[in-house]
């Protein structure tokens, strides 16, 4: 075998080779290791379940320490654990039949778990595993990595957003000079969306289903006609933390998992969104970025400081998202009662949630090195007065003044407006003193409205 830093160079996918240290939070939740422990787990609380259901009566509840050893076998699961499962699974050629197998040949000589071999997988189709499997590592990475970073981050932004709240920008609406914002104000922009999407995925459920081949109950009929399997089934998905899918084909249909994908894909854009602003504002000068030692920033041209975590951070929210829009349309369609075409794709979940992490660890990478340039940001301010025709015409509408509009068109469309030009026309306006003297002491720098006060807010 190859060193461990040669077998990186080999790595086919980059989020196990370049970026390898940058997931490694989920590479225990999405591996397949991740998948064998989250069934085991599964397999192991239904069986915990079954032995405590009064009508299931070849089955006794378990003493404290077997359920210990039990729940070990999950809790504790290791690698080595999770080999001897693809060990098995290459004589099976079934993956989830594979995971049984290796739970039987752990109990087989538990004096007390071993009468209860049979009742291992009770009943169960494959999905009835595989689909609580997956929502418990999806709730896992939501609680303990996608939100924790993204509140990381979101919290990054609005200490931006204060710190340059009072900082005067020209705004380019459709690309051209228009009424001027602060810095901190579009970065408060971006904070108020983060949050709400971020109230969309912290509070989308994720459900769960345990009802056999079709979604029916058949064999646990067949079995035990007596249990009220629906309500059995209810309060065991509600138990992992899960919300009960009551009615289904074979599959869980998956609309869960698509409602988190489109949420993380909204993030993803709106993160996408900040980094081609950001890269237009350094392009203008608005922003510096620090220098570290030893870097390039091009091969060829050395005074280069390129916005290369920007950069990143869109070309990996983009891989995300186009995984994310591939999971959200093609998983809530099968055909039938079951096909396997979700089998597959849903193993390529890590990847998209990778690839986000990584967008997520490059754009906070990029903000670190930023710093504003309020000089070049005064600089574009003093040569827009033109925008300032926005607020004369406003006041000239108030008082009552004829076509304000189409006079301020007529002075500043397609001329080059100056300080001195637009204080001209604002001294011929027949208006009360105040408001001409209102008028004549605004500058570009000073006609940002309330964006000051919107920014400390957020």
């Amino acid at each position: 075998m190859p060193a461990h830093d040669d077998s990186l160079l080999l790595a086919l996918s980059p989020l196990d080779g370049r970026y390898a240290g940058k997931v490694d939070a989920l590479r225990p939740i999405f591996s397949e290791y991740g998948l064998i422990q989250a069934r085991v787990k599964v397999e192991v609380e239904w069986l915990l379940a079954l032995a405590n259901e009064p009508g299931i009566v070849e089955l006794a509840p378990f003493s404290a320490a077997a359920t210990a050893r039990l729940r070990a076998l999950a809790d504790e699961l290791t690698v080595k654990d999770a080999a001897r499962v693809k060990e098995i699974e290459r004589t099976t050629n079934h993956d989830v039949k594979a995971v049984e197998y290796l739970i039987k040949e752990r109990l087989k000589d538990d004096g007390e778990l071993g009468p209860a071999l049979e009742f291992v997988h009770f009943a169960c189709t494959s999905e009835d595993i595989n689909n609580l499997s997956y929502a418990l590592m999806l709730s896992q990475a939501r609680r303990q990595v996608l939100l924790p970073k993204l509140d990381e981050l979101t919290e990054r932004l609005r200490t931006m957003a204060h710190e340059y709240a009072a900082l005067p920008m020209l705004s380019r609406t459709h690309g051209q000079t228009a009424s001027p914002t602060t810095v901190g104000k579009e970065i408060a922009n971006v904070v108020a969306r983060l949050r709400r999407q971020r109230e969309v995925l912290a509070a989308l459920p994720m459900p769960g289903k345990i009802n056999g081949a079709v979604g029916n109950y058949n064999a646990h009929v067949a079995a035990y006609p007596e249990v009220d399997w629906p309500a059995f089934s209810q309060r065991f998905v509600e138990s992992l933390g899960l919300h009960w899918q009551a009615y289904t084909t074979q599959i869980e249909p998956h609309d869960g998992i698509a409602e988190i994908c489109d949420a993380q894909r909204r993030i993803d854009t709106i993160l996408l969104d900040l980094c081609r602003d950001v890269w237009g504002y350094i392009s203008l000068g608005y922003f510096k970025q620090s220098v570290k030692a030893g870097e390039v920033g091009s091969s060829t041209m050395p005074h280069k400081v390129n916005p290369i975590d920007f950069e990143n951070a869109e070309g990996n929210f983009g891989i995300a998202n186009a995984l994310f829009e591939h999971f959200a349309a093609k998983l809530p369609v099968s055909r039938w009662q079951r096909d396997l075409t979700d089998s597959t794709v849903l193993r390529a979940l890590g990847t998209a949630f990778g690839h986000a992490l990584i967008g997520f660890d490059a754009l906070s990478r990029g903000l670190g090195k930023l710093s504003a340039n309020p000089e070049r940001l005064a600089a574009d301010l003093d040569g827009a007065w033109e925008v300032l025709a926005e607020a004369v015409q406003t006041v000239m509408r108030r008082h009552g003044l004829p076509n304000p509009y189409e006079q301020l068109k007529a002075l500043t469309r397609g001329h080059g407006i100056t300080e001195q030009s637009m204080r001209e026309f604002i001294a011929t306006l027949d208006l009360p003193d105040d408001a001409r003297q209102r008028l004549l002491r605004m500058t570009p720098g000073s006609y940002i409205g309330l964006a000051e006060k919107l920014a400390r807010e957020i």
